[in-house]
């Protein structure tokens, strides 16, 4: 035990031996933290022993100190007791509530995005239609110019009409239509001198289909075109006014005088293959003069290039992007361009076509998954959860350990009380034993250094069975090593000393009275019995007995005759007062003339788990069956 760790005073110690009125003048002082050593022998065995009592006194500090933080300790322990069933639940809460607002910012994330995506398909919607309707106003105006300027000449030739289609294919503001077409109102009778007069300019095989009737009002075939194609000639002397949507149109440009569109229809250039459909503006065009019509200048529009052509002005991607004549319907449809697929978010207008109206509809395809930006959300938020869940966890593994050192702690709070009672106890006991040698040996000593060779033997006999006892944390020791630790001082002496008995162990308190008893024993034999010769021996034999006890003998021989009168010694008080009230049996002590037969009755040790010493114990009670310690 460290002097430093407790502070006590401890006061000056004055030999109190003054027997048989033998005079001390030597004081012996002990002052612990210094250097003085105590001079006399029997001091030197108190100062042990009141060394021994002030560290009991100091645990027992340690212990009542320790009251506060023990209840504390314990309620840590009880209010944590759950960890115990749900160990888990701390860092799965963490992970799942991290989860949920993760979700929650993601779900926030996407319902923000959507809301920005609509957003912007509105105005995508709104930048379409406004290229829709430039084309359609461009086109509208050269229409117009062309209608004045074919006002102001009387006769249109086929070179004309030609130069007037290049000035305008090579404007870059003219995109969209299959170019410009020049188609002049006939009456039946001049059908043949009309045919006969293109055939003249060099337009061979020109003729007017479907074949006209006599019947037929007027006909309006296509004569001229401002950029003649392969494809574009297919449509050459195609009557208008003989398809009932065409001549419609016609017919309210006519009234209305101004350019006019039909609805959905294939053109005639394109009558022959599976593209998308298209549409005619048409613009009337009339004499000066008289006011009578002459004919119609007709742009022919495939949707899909004119679509295409709007979106050349504002460059539009990731969108879906239908044209509709009329209704939102399929076979109202007049051209798509963009990605198909589902769509999430929707946006419509209304779009007005040379006095058609039309419906542009721009929708956001759906997105398989999150957007990029809910993706990365989720991802982080995914990597924080788990981060903190292994955080948690790791939190929780070290509040499961500080629980167990909590719980063991309480322990060790429980077991220090406890050992600072027993500490107490036991060192009343062995106080006790020491107080009872010092009588004993002062009543029977006939000078000082007598009482102080007896003392000190006496004490250093209970000092080692008390190593004995240390070494096996006070618990059950083995005879054999108690009885070797008194006799090996005369086994080393070359002295016949035998020991023989099954090993058994014995109880800490059975102990220190069997050491004290060989002690005596032994010192006895070595002053005056066996092993105070040569040729003499000791014989120490115990056996197992009944109802779970040990008999040892002590048996000397070839030592000095044993007088039959002697006085008795203390020894023999020693052993038939205190070690027999000790082991509560009875002990036989004869002095043979051939040498000491000491007989001593032990309680056993019965293997156990050890149990200390119960804050109030009861009467005096065997160990595990037999005497406690």
């Amino acid at each position: 035990m460290r002097e430093a760790r407790y502070s006590w005073n401890v006061p000056r110690l004055t030999c109190p031996i003054r027997v048989m009125k033998v005079q001390s003048s030597t004081s012996c002082t002990v002052l612990e933290g210094t250097k003085l050593k105590p001079v006399c022998s029997l001091c030197k065995a108190l100062y042990h022993i009141g060394r021994a009592v002030c560290c009991g006194f100091g645990i027992g500090a340690i212990g009542l100190s320790g009251v506060g933080m023990d209840r504390i300790v314990a309620q840590r322990v009880e209010t944590q007791k759950w960890y115990e069933r749900m160990p888990r639940s701390v860092p799965i809460g963490v992970f799942a509530l991290a989860m949920l607002m993760t979700l929650l910012f993601v779900a926030a994330l996407e319902q923000a995005e959507r809301h920005r995506q609509q957003t912007q398909v509105k105005a995508v919607t709104t930048v379409v239609a406004s290229a829709l309707e430039r084309r359609v106003a461009t086109h509208m105006a050269y229409l117009r110019a062309a209608a004045l300027l074919m006002e102001k000449r009387q006769q249109v030739t086929l070179a004309d009409f030609t130069k007037l289609g290049e000035e305008f294919n090579n404007d870059q503001e003219y995109r969209g239509s299959e170019s410009i077409s020049w188609s002049p109102v006939l009456r039946y009778q001049d059908v043949p001198a009309f045919e006969a007069a293109r055939h003249a300019e060099g337009m061979t095989g020109y003729r007017i289909y479907p074949k006209p009737r006599p019947e037929e009002p007027l006909i309006a075939p296509i004569t001229y075109l401002g950029s003649p194609t392969p494809r574009r000639r297919l449509a050459l002397g195609f009557n208008y006014f003989s398809e009932p949507v065409r001549r419609a149109a016609m017919e309210r440009a006519w009234k209305e005088k101004r350019p006019t569109a039909t609805t959905r229809i294939r053109l005639m250039m394109d009558r022959d293959q599976a593209i998308w459909p298209g549409f005619l503006i048409y613009m009337p065009v009339f004499d000066p003069a008289t006011q009578a019509l002459r004919g119609f200048l007709s742009a022919p529009f495939n949707a899909r290039t004119f679509l295409e052509s709007a979106l050349e002005l504002e460059p539009v991607h990731g969108y879906a992007i239908s044209l509709y004549d009329g209704p939102e319907q399929s076979d109202h449809l007049l051209a798509r361009a963009g990605p198909s697929g589902e769509v999430v978010s929707t946006s419509r207008t209304k779009i007005e076509v040379a006095s058609r109206p039309m419906l542009l509809v721009v929708a956001a395809p759906q997105v398989t998954g999150l957007s990029r930006v809910g993706a990365i959300a989720l991802t982080m938020g995914t990597l924080v959860s788990g981060l903190l869940g292994a955080v948690a966890w790791m939190v929780a593994r070290q509040a499961m350990e500080d629980r167990a050192a909590l719980t063991w702690l309480r322990e060790q709070a429980s077991i220090r009380g406890t050992m600072s009672r027993e500490l107490n106890h036991r060192v009343k006991n062995t106080l006790a034993n020491v107080l009872s040698i010092i009588a004993l040996t002062s009543r029977r000593a006939t000078s000082l250094p007598e009482f102080v060779q007896g003392l000190e033997g006496r004490i250093r006999a209970l000092s080692a069975t008390h190593d004995l006892l240390m070494a096996n944390d006070w618990g059950a020791t083995a005879l054999r090593a108690i009885v070797e630790a008194e006799l090996a001082p005369y086994a080393q002496k070359g002295g016949g000393v035998t020991m023989y008995g099954p090993d058994v162990e014995l109880a800490p308190n059975d102990a220190l009275s069997l050491g004290l008893a060989v002690h005596e024993l032994a010192t006895n034999a070595s002053k005056y019995g066996a092993l105070s010769q040569e040729g003499g021996r000791v014989s120490v034999v115990w056996a197992l007995q009944d109802e779970g006890k040990v008999r040892v003998d002590w048996r000397e021989s070839g030592g000095p005759e044993v007088p039959s009168e002697r006085p008795r010694g203390f020894g023999t008080e020693l052993i038939e007062r205190i070690v027999a009230y000790e082991l509560g049996e009875a002990v036989e002590l004869k002095f043979e003339p051939k040498g000491v037969h000491c007989s001593l009755v032990l309680p056993l040790r019965i293997p156990a788990k050890f149990m200390i010493r119960a804050p109030k114990p009861a009467k005096r009670k065997g160990w595990s069956g037999s005497k406690s310690e």
